[in-house]
């Protein structure tokens, strides 16, 4: 009887210390997000499983050409996926189809030969805020809507698209430069 006991006990403890580990990542280093909509392809899918990094924001600051998870600033409880353009400090201007930060369009490799960035827009960033944009720039709710992201608003930076799998993808960073 006391062999079961003991079993019993390291089992337990077994499930206790997983539990605790898998809470403590998921709260602080990563957290698995789905991709719902379309804005942001062709890139991400509508389904994509992602993994966001939680933590790098923490000692490092985001650049340009990061795809973020971050909260709705019209509604905290949503989230968003959206990709940097524009930094603390820049000016983002939004003109002839292009995204020109600080005078200078910005390779933009990540999206097809030929993508237009509808709106007329120019927007000096602050101290802590960002100006996002989503892949699918016909369609895509972002900054050129609702204006800048203030930093807090953000979850962390996508690290991995684990599925579907024939899609797997490690996400390394930046895409673009100023």
């Amino acid at each position: 009887m006391k062999k079961y006991l003991l079993d019993a006990w390291e089992i337990l403890e077994t499930i206790i210390v997983a539990v605790a580990a898998i809470f403590l990542i998921y709260t602080y280093v990563a957290q698995p997000f789905v991709v719902d909509g379309s804005s942001m392809q062709p890139n991400f899918q509508n389904g994509d499983y992602l993994l966001v990094d939680e933590i790098t924001y923490r000692f490092e600051k985001p650049e340009r050409g990061q795809v973020i998870v971050f909260h709705n600033p019209q509604d905290t409880k949503e989230f968003y996926i959206k990709r940097i353009v524009g930094l603390p400090g820049d000016t983002v201007k939004v003109d002839n189809g292009q995204v020109i930060v600080d005078g200078q369009p910005i390779n933009q490799s990540y999206l097809p030969s030929g993508t237009q960035t509808p709106g007329n827009e120019t927007v000096l960033l602050g101290k802590d805020q960002y100006f996002v944009v989503g892949d699918n720039r016909l369609i895509s709710y972002d900054s050129r809507s609702w204006g800048p992201l203030n930093g807090s608003l953000i979850v962390g930076v996508v690290r991995l698209r684990f599925w579907p799998l024939n899609e797997l993808h490690i996400f390394t960073y930046p895409y673009a430069t100023g």
